[in-house]
């Protein structure tokens, strides 16, 4: 190493989204101090950006934190530090057992953002942080403890990220947070999305494609399905979180909404901008969710058909509401329960897949695959990373970026194949 040089850091980021817009922020603030960014087996500096929202989660940031315990044991990284959702929670629980880690560090503060953040995926497409925090309280959840109270970004603020990536030739950006729906509630007194949505669309060139990720069913207003379907760069495709229909599991779950509520809810969706695709989640074995309330769910989701659609166990949290409630499922039922969904949805998705066939739409190259003359694209129903791929045959050169109509020439459950027109 050069005398006086800085170290070399590589980060691990672990969880969802949210998670990686931080350690994009981490990193270009380090960059922007002079730090050299690289990946992290190169390291002198390693970080984890650790996720705990469930069980899974949680042994997977233990996990990479002793690998990396162990490459620093092994002298291939001098120093070792664990930021995110886990020292938040568990800093006291984790220090006499992590002797390696040379810090813990917990939540990013909204001001920190720097106007550029360190790419960690494509340049073509990014994700928006507008808020952080969640005042919704639901009851098996654990971020409001750990992210806290809602807290928006100002207009001001996310209008520079938008318009540096936007001056990057930035194609796509999934706007994120813990509730997107609620943003400005706290600093405007009123909801401003759809203000959030207009100043973007007006003040972008590249942008052509704009992403709602992480709403809430209250919060949807009539407003934001007007602006959806009558503005073409917000796509068609709203990620809608519903966790479950029965009444008695949703009050249960806080969820503050009924069945007769999200059924109109998607009625109107589905009206009013024809085309939509509509990704939920959902949970399955909540304490005391009787077969009978399962049964209700299966065939809410075999009635709707949701274009896109995933599923977890419930995961039992400290510091969250559900934590004490009596009837806790046995872990077989649900594992039952969730692949019965799965199954239902595998055969849905392919239904909804086969009306692609013989069409010609536009995608967004993301890739080029190793074969040749294959690229890896999203449809505008497609979020990266969590829905599906279309698999487009092209003699010509296509770089990632790129939008380009294909025709359907084979679907799948949840993938396409494509020839470029």
């Amino acid at each position: 190493m050069i005398k006086n040089a800085k170290p070399k850091i590589g980060i691990v980021s672990l969880g969802c989204p949210r998670n990686l817009v931080d350690s994009e922020v981490i990193l270009g603030n380090l960059k922007n101090k002079g730090y050299k960014i690289t990946d992290v087996q190169a390291a002198d500096i390693a970080i984890v950006n650790t996720c705990c929202f469930i069980k899974e989660a949680k042994e997977e940031s233990i996990e990479t934190i002793l690998e990396l315990a162990d490459l620093k044991t092994q002298g291939k990284i001098k120093k070792l530090i664990v930021s995110g959702c886990l020292p938040q929670r568990y800093k006291k629980e984790l220090i006499p057992h992590l002797k390696e880690v040379d810090a813990f560090v917990g939540r990013l503060s909204l001001d920190n953002f720097p106007k550029e953040r360190y790419n960690l995926v494509p340049k073509h497409f990014a994700y928006l942080k507008i808020s952080e925090g969640c005042n919704n309280n639901c009851s098996y959840c654990v971020i409001p403890k750990i992210k806290g109270r809602f807290r928006s970004r100002q207009i001001e603020d996310i209008l520079g990220e938008v318009k540096s990536m936007d001056e990057n030739n930035t194609k796509e950006i999934n706007i994120i947070g813990q509730d997107v729906t609620s943003y400005g509630l706290d600093i405007y007194k009123k909801p401003s999305l759809v203000r959030l949505l207009k100043k973007i669309i007006s003040e972008t060139n590249n942008i052509k494609w704009i992403r709602l990720l992480y709403t809430y069913p209250n919060h949807i207003d009539d407003e934001l399905v007007e602006l959806i379907a009558e503005n073409k760069k917000i796509c068609r495709y709203l990620d809608l979180p519903i966790q479950h229909v029965n009444n008695r599991i949703l009050k249960l779950m806080g969820r503050k909404i009924t069945k007769e509520q999200i059924t109109s809810l998607i009625k109107k969706l589905r009206n009013r901008i024809p085309g939509i695709a509509i990704r939920t989640s959902l949970i399955v074995g909540f304490p005391s969710e009787t077969e009978e309330e399962f049964q209700e769910l299966l065939a809410f989701i075999g009635k709707i058909k949701f274009e896109r659609l995933g599923v977890f166990m419930y995961s039992r949290e400290e510091d969250t509401a559900a934590y004490d409630f009596k009837n806790q499922i046995p872990q077989k039922v649900k594992e039952e329960r969730l692949h019965k969904i799965m199954s239902m949805q595998q055969v849905i998705a392919q239904e909804v897949n086969s009306k692609y066939l013989n069409t010609e739409i536009e995608v967004l190259i993301d890739e080029k695959d190793p074969k040749e003359n294959l690229y890896l694209a999203r449809t505008e129903a497609d979020a990266p990373e969590v829905d599906g791929m279309v698999y487009v045959h092209s003699k010509d050169r296509l770089n990632p970026g790129d939008f380009v109509k294909v025709k359907i020439k084979d679907t799948y459950e949840y993938d396409l194949d494509a020839d470029k027109v």
